[in-house]
């Protein structure tokens, strides 16, 4: 319990400050810039040195009190901060790396023409090196630490522990609590958490989303080498790309390609597969001139069954139609309200309308730091009151809000332009494609249904 405390007491201590800082630049006009910048550096200091469950967890859940403390102008200092967790490991000496590929794969002579023992990345639970098969083949071997999985699995064991944890996400600094079954989100993060120590079970799911999107126009999943792949171990097609840092640095015009390319490969995934890339992190990305993406490390993808993905499909549809007994319906279907809740269909569309915000404007939308953060601020801090009092999240949605936040994160840090509406009609309602890559993906598809 040492490890959740010591993440409340640096986000107790935040608020204090942050109260006090408030109150200075009143009086003296002062900079806060310093203190947020500290402070994110302190969030991400503290997760990623807790080393098993605390850091995968923050991870994977949005931090709401980092949301409620600070104004949208300050929410990328925080983001790229903690966004560094799935780099900021201390890669294993080559010797170690090499002896531990060794005893999965056998003689690595028998195995790779070349082998590179500086690692190329290093992540939380594994760090990745370029190699050439003796085939000529170009790939990435991704290896896990050792002990790793002790580690976080003896914390996945503790659920009160991560039962705790989630509390603190959730709810954090807020006023109004919700009604969500804490010990089953618990034991939905810690099963997804799980997935990721077995590199078989990555290797299948990427496999599947490799093979969805082989040939696609802009998207772009590596082939596996399954041969090579153990509990530990994870081989795969080596991408070339251009990484997080150098894409906002590029011109507008291929930075809006690439947005349209991350939000079509989340609805494609959903609709075609029921599958969710649950782990939308900058370094998971490899960005191509053409305005195609890369999508990277699929140890975190959550599966929804047609029964559970409906209602929130019909949710949106709704929302594009403005249908609010339809929206109330389909709310209720999904098990977030009972149909006995006094809350009225009305409050529920103006709800999901807000939540949805760009995706139902009528035309191009860009999406920038400030107004995600403003988006964020309003459903943390002025969510309603009638919906929150009855709303429960059921644990099986645990980690969409990660999913569309943390996409939608990305791509308004890319200050992104792109007709996010016209989009979402394409997969929820059936429309034809407005945009060129629409129609590239179109056809695709077409020609391979």
């Amino acid at each position: 319990m040492r490890r959740p405390a010591q993440l409340l007491g640096l986000t107790v201590r935040t608020a204090c400050d942050a109260t006090v800082l408030r109150m200075r630049r009143k009086v003296t006009g002062q900079d806060t810039a310093d203190f947020h910048a500290r402070t994110a550096e302190r969030y991400a200091e503290l997760l990623g040195h807790s080393k098993g469950m605390l850091m995968k967890a923050g991870q994977l859940l949005s931090f709401a009190p980092i949301n409620l403390l600070v104004a949208p102008e300050h929410l990328p200092t925080y983001e790229e901060a903690l966004a560094r967790l799935c780099g900021n490991v201390p890669a294993m000496e080559a010797d170690l790396a090499l002896a531990l590929l060794e005893s999965e794969l056998g003689p690595l002579q028998m195995v790779f023409a070349e082998f590179t023992p500086t690692p190329i990345a290093a992540a939380s639970i594994g760090q990745v090196h370029a190699a050439t098969l003796r085939d000529g083949r170009p790939v990435a071997v991704k290896i896990q630490y050792p002990e790793v999985a002790d580690v976080v699995g003896g914390d996945l064991k503790n659920i009160h522990l991560l039962a705790s944890l989630i509390d603190l996400l959730q709810n954090g600094m807020s006023s109004r609590r919700t009604k969500t079954d804490i010990r089953g989100m618990a034991q939905e993060v810690s099963a997804r958490v799980a997935e990721e120590l077995d590199y078989r079970h990555e290797a299948s799911v990427q496999a599947e989303f490799a093979h969805l999107f082989r040939g696609h126009p802009f998207i772009h999943v590596p082939a596996v080498v399954s041969e090579l792949c153990t509990s530990s171990v994870l081989c795969q097609e080596l991408v070339e790309g251009l990484p997080w840092e150098r894409a906002l640095e590029a011109d507008q015009e291929l930075r809006n390609r690439w947005a349209e390319s991350i939000l079509r490969f989340l609805q494609r995934s959903a609709t075609q597969l029921g599958a969710f890339h649950a782990d939308p992190n900058p370094g998971n990305y490899l960005f191509h001139e053409d305005g195609g993406v890369s999508f990277l490390d699929f140890g975190c993808v959550k599966r929804l069954t047609a029964e559970e993905l409906g209602p929130r499909i019909r949710v949106e549809q709704c929302c594009l139609a403005g249908d609010a007994d339809g929206a109330w319906q389909a709310v209720v279907d999904s098990g977030v309200l009972r149909a006995y809740d006094p809350v009225r269909p009305e409050e529920v569309l103006a709800y999901w309308r807000g939540y949805l915000d760009v995706l139902i404007e009528d035309s191009a939308v860009q999406l920038t730091p400030a107004r995600y953060g403003e988006w964020m601020r309003r459903m943390l801090r002025e969510r309603p009151a009638s919906f929150f009092r009855y709303a429960a999240l059921p644990p099986v949605y645990a980690l969409a809000p990660r999913v569309e936040i943390g996409t939608r994160s990305l791509i308004a840090q890319l200050n992104a332009a792109i007709d996010w509406r016209s989009i979402q009609a394409e997969y929820l309602m059936g429309a034809a494609p407005v945009t060129e890559m629409g129609a590239q993906e179109q056809a695709f598809f077409g020609d391979h249904a």
